[in-house]
């Protein structure tokens, strides 16, 4: 208990030890009468402003009537009334002795709180206010009251404390300083330990119950059983999937739950709600077998697939694999949404380790069991780019299958613009079927072969040093790209032109413009076709 926390002091109003007054006074008549005693004397008579007091002395006695002034300003004594008062002076100026009510009260009070801590006992009280640290507590006298004395949990506001009688234990009683600090929070866990111990015992593993949801965590819930706080494991709540306990459960909902475990060491009580129902994967392998086609609802999304709820409790994974025949998904994101309802055909199932693998790419017909016969090789297509990359074009053939044309196969004479120029996306494209190979689901495609290598042409007519004229296809940082037709492009490096020209000219020139060129050099090995410009105003080129 810290010592430090600042306490009312009993309300006495003296300076004097309070020990020493303990000490010196007694309840009940001597022979010698002295200073420091409680005596026992009848009132005769009540001014405005003192009670007198006969008490067996050579003189009568004072109290100050302030001291029998109640609720209302009430005066609370009569005459005639038997009064014990605490002798405090025996001779003073005007022949009464100085006797204090108050101290005499306070002086019995304490030996009762003596008694009530030499036998551990408890007491009752009023809460009067609130004061640092604390709430401040009558009695008998005022008693200090710590902050984390008040309840087993933080007690929120305490105004709604105040006013109101509890039982107290007495923590710390210092007859020195006259201060009192008391316990509500010793005797809750007392109760609540008798309550839980009570409860514990009449709960039986199997057992049914009601609770109220306490708390919500990631892992759970704790559920109040009435005193004793058992915890629903997340995985317990439901036989189907959730992502977190407060898709199902709110803090203060009333629940059904079902009793799993008592840990009678710890007290510790499993609890489960999923149990309260039939296991529907009792009857999975009758319902749901190979072969089997469901509509299912996805309920969750993972890297992997998308997982399909079949009923409530039944779940079943369609991995990513399964989901197209030919296309690259890179998340079920890109197929699927929470929420839809799909068809999937049923390709395996584990009632032990409660897993039903599905498809839904299953439902349609493979479409590889059929490309041979409807591309044979040799076959002409025409179709849409789908994707372009550094090694080649892929080419829609049906909505689930494309084929590749490798770049070695996109033209004769190597493209002079980048690829993605050259043939953007959607762009209908013609090709050649090169080859099936449906075991591995691939379609080789060719667009050269769609018409004759140009090549012997070129080398006749576009020799080192020949003058031609072409179209501007392509303007880039490092060159341009010349149309010089029939399927022949060719292309003029930066590096190629004039240098003062050379941060310029390709600013200046726009696609479709006519330009003339100079044949720089031929590259037969990598089919490319280097040129210069013709500088129109000199009449000649770089």
């Amino acid at each position: 208990m810290n010592t430090d926390t600042p306490t009312p002091k009993a309300p006495l109003g003296a300076e004097e030890d309070f020990a020493t007054l303990l000490e010196k006074s007694y309840i009940g008549r001597t022979e010698n009468i002295q200073e420091g005693e409680i005596v026992s004397g009848q009132v005769i008579q009540i001014t405005h402003d003192s009670v007198i007091i006969d008490f067996g002395f050579k003189s009568e006695g004072q109290i100050p009537l302030n001291e029998f002034t109640g609720p209302g300003h009430q005066i609370n004594v009569q005459i005639g009334d038997t009064i014990e008062a605490y002798l405090e002076n025996a001779e003073c100026e005007d022949g009464l002795a100085i006797l204090s009510k108050e101290k005499a009260d306070a002086l019995k009070i304490w030996d009762r709180l003596q008694e009530v801590v030499d036998k551990d006992g408890v007491i009752d009280g009023v809460v009067l206010s609130k004061v640092k640290g604390g709430l401040s507590v009558d009695i008998g006298v005022k008693a200090f009251l710590p902050a984390s004395q008040i309840d087993t949990r933080p007690p929120g506001n305490l105004d709604k404390l105040i006013g109101r009688r509890f039982k107290f234990k007495i923590l710390k009683l210092n007859k020195r300083k006259g201060n009192i600090i008391v316990s509500r929070r010793s005797l809750v866990e007392k109760d609540r330990d008798f309550a839980r111990q009570e409860i514990l015992q009449n709960l039986a593993e199997g057992q049914p119950v009601m609770g109220s949801v306490k708390n919500i965590t990631d892992y759970g819930a704790f559920v109040d059983l009435g005193g004793v706080d058992g915890l629903l494991h997340i995985t317990d709540m439901t036989w189907g999937r959730i992502g977190h306990p407060t898709e199902i459960l709110q803090v203060g909902q009333d629940i059904k739950v079902k009793v799993l475990k008592i840990d009678p060491e710890s007290g510790k009580v499993s609890l489960g709600m999923k149990q309260l129902t039939p296991d529907p994967w009792e009857k999975v392998p009758e319902k749901y077998y190979v072969g089997v086609r469901i509509i299912g609802k996805v309920v969750s999304l993972a890297d992997y697939g998308a997982f399909i709820e079949l009923e409530e409790g039944i779940e079943g994974l369609v991995h990513i694999s399964e989901m197209s025949w030919s296309r690259k998904i890179k998340h079920p994101s890109k197929v699927v949404n929470i929420g839809d309802m799909v068809e999937c055909a049923i390709l395996d199932v584990d009632p032990v380790a409660r897993r039903i693998s599905l498809g839904m790419k299953q439902i349609h017909q493979n479409p590889w069991e059929v490309i041979t016969e409807k591309f044979p090789v040799g076959t002409r297509i025409r179709g849409p780019v789908k994707n372009v990359t550094d090694f080649g074009l892929f080419v829609g053939l049906t909505e689930d299958v494309d084929g590749l044309v490798h770049v070695s196969d996109i033209s004769w004479v190597r493209p002079a613009r980048p690829l993605a120029v050259a043939f953007p996306k959607k762009a209908e494209v013609e090709a050649v079927v090169l080859s099936v190979d449906p075991e591995n689901e691939r379609v080789s495609l060719g667009m050269k072969q769609v018409y004759d290598d140009p090549w012997p042409r070129i080398e006749r007519e576009f020799s080192i040093g020949a003058r031609h004229s072409g179209k501007v296809l392509w303007v880039g940082d490092k060159g341009i790209a010349v149309d010089l037709g029939d399927h022949v492009e060719g292309f003029v490096p930066k590096t190629e032109l004039p240098e003062e020209l050379q941060e310029t000219i390709v600013q200046k020139l726009t696609i479709g413009q006519a330009v003339d060129v100079i044949v720089h050099s031929l590259d037969e090995k990598e089919r490319r076709v280097q040129l210069g410009l013709v500088l129109a105003d000199e009449g000649t080129s770089k």
